[in-house]
């Protein structure tokens, strides 16, 4: 028996997705092609700024919010699969037919919600190690129109962050071998003894408790975390922050010059970022997504200072290996990075 029912959790994510906007064939396909090729254009552009060559990029994948559902239980499935041998294995007492069922639906109702707030996605993971480009074409739409800024230079600054992503992973060889082997130590942490797990249930529905009155940092992620996993979570914490730091910086870098109206759509996006009503804000605190927004401010700000501090070049010894990446410190002081990583090209 399979510790995640994982038809079940796609069946459940696909039902709790949220119906994309209204939009004609036409203009939907009109949509799906600009998207393609927004895609493509924004490859030039991103490997100049960046100084990163992963090679010429695949079509972009464009799907509808289900189809992002499936691909990323496809995805859980892949990074999960340490852990899930280990249960079966240790504590097959845990898997039952009723808990696999749980599971899946919890994962499910999750990626159901995600699937509604995602605008592009480069998978790493996948079950045949090639990463590809993802752009979910009604929540871009549903976004340009809720912000009321220029479809094509939103579709554009939107592709320029994912390219971005593309080119971390396909320029720079070890990153995702790093990436999931520092998600897989933190899954070997995890204490599957029946009493731990009975706890975790407990502090869990306390972190959702918390969360409902609107205390600050309440999540599920830090309730069910081991003091051990804590530490491997800062530092993937911090190389996320990295990554998606990293994308907005070149994303509004290479702006100015391709997309005219990136001033508006960066106002208004982070506007928007801010602005949730008080379920999504209810959903974001429990799930610890307001820590993922950070991750997009936090990281920025450390590209952007070490940038600054040391050019474009001296960035890039961030991607010489994984003592360069910086730790979760440190990406709040982005002066301490460059002092221990490139002293000879500070002033």
């Amino acid at each position: 028996m399979e510790v995640i029912d994982w038809g079940l959790a796609r069946a459940t994510g696909r039902r709790v997705a949220a119906p994309g906007p209204s939009v004609s064939r036409d203009d939907a396909r009109s949509a799906v092609a600009d998207l393609r090729a927004l895609a493509r254009y924004a490859v030039g552009p991103v490997r100049e700024r960046t100084g990163l060559d992963a090679g010429d990029a695949p079509d972009a994948v464009v799907v509808d919010r289900a189809t992002w559902v499936d691909s990323n239980v496809d995805g859980f499935r892949v990074v999960l699969a340490p852990l899930l041998e280990r249960m079966a294995t240790e504590q097959p007492s845990i898997v039952t037919a009723v808990g696999s069922r749980v599971t899946a639906v919890q994962m499910g109702g999750v990626l159901g919600y995600l699937s509604g707030k995602v605008l592009g996605q480069f998978e790493a993971f996948t079950a045949t190690g090639d990463g590809r480009l993802l752009l979910v074409a009604p929540n871009i739409v549903a976004a340009e129109r809720h912000l009321d800024v220029e479809p094509r230079d939103f579709r554009l600054w939107v592709c320029l962050h994912e390219e971005t992503h593309r080119v971390q992973f396909g320029g720079i060889p070890w990153l995702a071998p790093h990436l999931i082997g520092e998600i897989h130590d933190y899954l070997a942490l995890s204490d599957l003894t029946a009493g731990d797990v009975a706890g975790r249930f407990g502090r869990a529905f306390a972190a959702v408790f918390a969360a409902v009155r609107g205390h600050d940092g309440a999540s599920l992620v830090d309730a069910v975390q081991t003091p051990e996993q804590r530490v491997v979570f800062d530092r993937i914490t911090a190389l996320m922050s990295l990554l998606e730091g990293h994308a907005d910086h070149v994303m509004d870098d290479v702006g100015p010059e391709i997309v005219p109206t990136v001033a508006t759509i960066r106002a208004r996006f982070d506007t928007r970022r801010g602005k949730q009503g008080a379920v999504d804000g209810l959903a974001r605190r429990v799930l610890g997504l307001d820590a993922k927004m950070r991750q997009y401010t936090d990281g920025r700000a450390f590209v952007s200072g070490v940038v600054d501090r040391v050019g474009r070049d001296g960035f890039n010894r961030v991607w010489s290996g994984p003592d360069s990446l910086p730790t979760r410190d440190e990406v709040l002081d982005p002066a301490a990075w460059c002092a221990r990583t490139a002293p000879d090209l500070l002033g």
